[in-house]
């Protein structure tokens, strides 16, 4: 199986760039074909982030736009090389799912994390036999080799240096997977996790009735400027990305009501803890 771009930060800014020169420029796509002989399901292509353009090609576009500016040129040349820089995710990119693959490159650059999550810890921090526990009842299939990659996936996810607010659904930690030595100490790495820097828990406790985040999961990532935000859905068909700017607003919205809704981080920790105990 040939090896997948997932994009990147890098890519989907230069894919967004490109589609404001060409529309300064006032040209169509099919217009650019006719100039430089891209074809515009091409064109499509590396405006959406989909595909990284050669060298050559993003200087033939950059000609036909008008950019002249040697810095500019530079910078755009530079975003280019680094675009499919994942680093280790390209030896795993194979046996992940697109959407999977394009959460994990997103995060490994994004500057904060905001997760809500139904049913399970969030990923980033889930212990390894939690992990293994999980990715073992959603995929009953899959060979012990496949699930130990997945698990090996999630703990490298843990790398990253991605400040984590997590909102958690109280049932996630009454749920008892893989065991109550499993659960107890999923719980206590939570406890610890959340005394670290850049992380930041809450619980919704049952009592608190309905809330906005009983549709499902999903997580907000914030990134440096200029590049926006956005959220990522899960369900059984797979990931999905929201960009655009009202939906992204939605999302931070729903996550600040759930927010005031929870308990507070020390309240959370205390509940945490009297979980870990009862496990």
């Amino acid at each position: 199986m040939p090896t997948r771009k997932t994009p990147t930060v890098r890519r989907r800014r230069l894919a967004a760039d490109l589609l404001a020169l060409r529309t300064g420029a006032g040209l169509t796509r099919d217009q650019v074909n006719e100039r430089t002989g891209i074809s515009e399901g091409a064109l499509f292509k590396l405006e959406k982030g989909q595909t990284r353009p050669q060298r050559r090609t993003l200087r033939t576009l950059l000609d036909l736009y008008g950019v002249t500016d040697q810095v500019r040129r530079a910078e755009m040349e530079a975003v280019l090389k680094q675009s499919d820089e994942i680093g280790w995710l390209q030896r795993f990119e194979g046996q992940l799912d697109d959407s999977y693959a394009a959460l994990i490159s997103f995060e490994a650059e994004a500057e904060r994390e905001s997760v809500f999550e139904l049913a399970f810890v969030p990923g980033l921090l889930q212990t390894p036999e939690y992990a293994r526990t999980i990715i073992g009842a959603l995929m009953p299939e899959a060979e012990p080799e496949a699930i130990e990659e997945r698990v090996e996936v999630r703990m490298r996810r843990q790398d990253s240096k991605t400040l984590v607010w997590g909102i958690l659904d109280e049932g996630v930690i009454r749920r008892n997977v893989g065991g109550s030595a499993v659960m107890r100490d999923q719980l206590r790495h939570l406890s610890s996790a959340a005394g670290r820097p850049g992380v930041t828990l809450q619980i919704v406790p049952h009592s608190s009735g309905a809330h906005l985040g009983m549709p499902g999961s999903f997580l907000i990532l914030e990134f440096t400027d200029p590049d926006p935000a956005i959220v990522y859905t899960e369900n059984a068909g797979g990931g999905l990305f929201l960009e655009q700017d009202a939906e992204v607003a939605r999302y931070r919205n729903s996550f600040q009501r759930l927010a005031a809704q929870a308990l507070s981080p020390a309240d959370t920790l205390s509940l945490m803890k009297d979980a870990a105990n009862a496990a």
